[in-house]
C-alpha cells in the first residue's frame, strides 16, 4: 500500500509563483532555456536548466552546471524569492487547459514505494539522462521537479479535495503563456492531512504518468544516502521524492506523432502501396488526417495525407503492448520497411507531441523528403492495465498535457 506523505515544501513567495513557474526541464531546449532566463530573472530554469547562466560552449553535464544549480536555488531562497513552510503540508494542484481541470495532491512519495513496485512504470530509462538528474538532486540537495503519478482515487479522496478547494482561497492563481491556468491550496488543518495520508495507505498501484527519468534518479539519489547513513530510519526525507498524484480518470493523454527523415530509397507510390499489406489505405486528398479511433494512423508522405486502418489480424492476438498502436507502426512499418530498428538511438526519426498541429508534422516531413504519421493517443487504461502486467511501452507512446510546472514545489532532501 502507498507511502505518501506531507512535507514541508520550498515554494515561491507571495506574488511570485508566476515568473517563477517554469517548464519541465526536459521539454525546453539550451537555446529557449537561454532565451527565457535572460527574460526572466525570476524562471526557475534557471535552476533546473543552469547552463544558461553560464559559458555556451560548457558542456551540460560539466560539474559547474550542477553547482550553479544549487547556488541559484540557494540564491532564490536567501533572497525571499522562494521560502519554506513551517511544517508539513499537502498541497492541491490544479491545472485547467481548454476548459478542462485536473486537480492532483502534491506530497512527497517513498523510494519504497518505487523499488517494491507499489509505484509502476511503463517506460525505461536511458542512463546519461539519469546520471545528469542523480547528480542536479544530490547537488542541489533538493527535488526540483515533480514527478507526474497517477492512481485510482477513492470516492472520498475526491470529496475531500473538492471541498477543500471550494472553501479554500488559492494560494497561487494564475494563467501561464500557454493558457494554462495552474492554482494551488494548501491542505494545513492536521485532521486533513491525517485523512489524506491514511486514504493513501488504502491504495495498491500508483503508476507513473510522466517523469521516468527523474522518478529513477530521485530513488538512487536515495539509496546512496542511505550508503552514506548506515543508521537511518526511513523517516528522513531523502527517503521520499517530490510527486503529484493525479485521479487518472482526470487526465489527457495526447498523441505522439512520428517523423522519418527518408524513405529509405524508396519512391513515395511503391512506399505507399506496401502499407497495403496490413492497412486499408484511403487516400485524403486535400485534408490533414487525424485519426479518431484506435488502430488508425495518419500518414502523410510527398505532400499527400492517406488514412490506415490496421486489419484486425495484425493485432488480434498480441498481447497488451502488442496491441498498442506505436507498437503496431514500429512492427509493421518502421521496421521492416523504413529500417528503423531502434526508435530510441536511430537519428532517422524524430517525435512531435500532439500539442503542435498536424500542419506542423507535414512542413517536417517536407523539409527532408521523409513521411509523418499521426498517431492515435494511447488510453490511460492501456497504460496501467501495460504497467499492471509489469511490462514497458516503446518509447514516446504518450505525451500528457498541460505539463505540471517546475518551481512552484520543491521538496528538501535534508530538511
Amino acid at each position: 500500500m502507498a507511502l505518501f506523505q506531507a512535507f514541508r515544501a520550498v515554494r515561491p513567495a507571495e506574488g511570485k509563483a508566476e515568473k517563477v513557474a517554469a517548464l519541465p526541464y526536459d521539454v525546453v531546449s539550451r537555446e529557449e532555456a537561454r532565451e527565457i532566463g535572460e527574460k526572466n530573472l525570476y524562471s526557475f530554469l534557471h535552476v533546473d536548466r543552469a547552463e544558461m547562466d553560464l559559458d555556451p560552449e560548457i558542456d551540460l553535464y560539466d560539474a559547474v552546471v550542477y553547482q550553479k544549480a544549487k547556488e541559484n536555488l540557494d540564491r532564490f531562497q536567501a533572497e525571499g524569492t522562494l521560502i519554506q513552510d513551517e511544517k508539513p503540508n499537502y498541497y492541491l494542484y490544479e491545472l485547467i487547459r481548454k476548459g478542462k481541470s485536473q486537480t492532483g495532491i502534491v506530497g512527497v512519495s517513498s523510494i519504497d514505494d518505487y523499488m517494491n513496485g507499489v509505484i509502476k512504470k511503463h517506460e525505461l530509462t536511458r542512463e546519461d539522462k539519469e546520471q545528469d538528474r542523480i547528480h542536479h538532486v544530490d547537488i542541489c540537495d533538493a527535488n526540483t521537479g515533480p514527478i507526474f503519478l497517477a492512481c485510482r482515487y477513492p470516492k472520498e479522496l475526491l470529496v475531500l479535495m473538492e471541498n477543500w478547494k471550494n472553501s479554500h482561497e488559492p494560494v497561487y492563481d494564475f494563467t501561464s503563456e500557454d493558457e494554462i491556468t495552474h492554482r494551488v491550496w494548501i491542505v494545513d488543518e492536521e485532521e486533513k492531512i491525517q485523512k489524506i495520508h491514511s486514504l493513501f495507505g488504502g491504495i495498491s498501484s500508483i503508476y507513473i504518468a510522466d517523469g521516468h527519468h527523474r522518478a529513477a534518479s530521485a530513488v538512487k539519489v536515495g539509496q546512496k544516502r542511505r550508503k552514506e547513513h548506515p543508521d537511518y530510519t526511513g523517516k528522513e526525507e531523502f527517503n521520499f521524492f517530490l510527486s503529484v498524484v493525479f485521479p487518472y480518470d482526470q487526465l489527457t493523454i495526447l498523441p505522439y506523432h512520428r517523423i522519418v527523415k527518408d524513405l529509405k530509397g524508396m519512391e513515395p507510390k511503391a512506399f505507399i502501396g506496401s502499407m497495403k499489406f496490413n492497412f486499408e489505405l484511403m487516400a485524403m486528398p486535400g485534408f490533414p488526417c487525424k485519426p479518431v479511433e484506435k488502430h488508425c494512423f495518419g500518414l502523410y508522405v510527398d505532400g499527400e495525407w492517406f488514412h490506415l486502418k490496421a486489419y484486425p489480424d495484425v493485432y488480434a492476438k498480441k498481447d497488451s503492448v502488442g496491441q498498442l498502436d506505436v507498437s503496431i507502426l514500429q512492427d509493421k512499418v518502421l521496421g521492416p520497411v523504413l529500417g528503423i530498428e531502434d526508435p530510441r538511438t536511430d537519428e532517422r526519426i524524430c517525435f512531435m507531441g500532439g500539442n503542435h498541429k498536424l500542419k506542423d508534422l507535414a512542413a517536417a516531413a517536407d523539409e527532408t523528403g521523409g513521411a509523418a504519421f499521426a498517431m492515435y493517443p494511447t488510453s490511460m487504461e492501456e497504460l496501467m492495465a501495460i504497467a499492471d502486467e509489469g511490462k514497458l511501452m516503446p518509447p514516446k507512446s504518450t505525451w500528457f498535457e498541460p505539463k505540471l510546472r517546475s518551481g512552484l514545489f520543491i521538496h528538501k532532501l535534508s530538511d
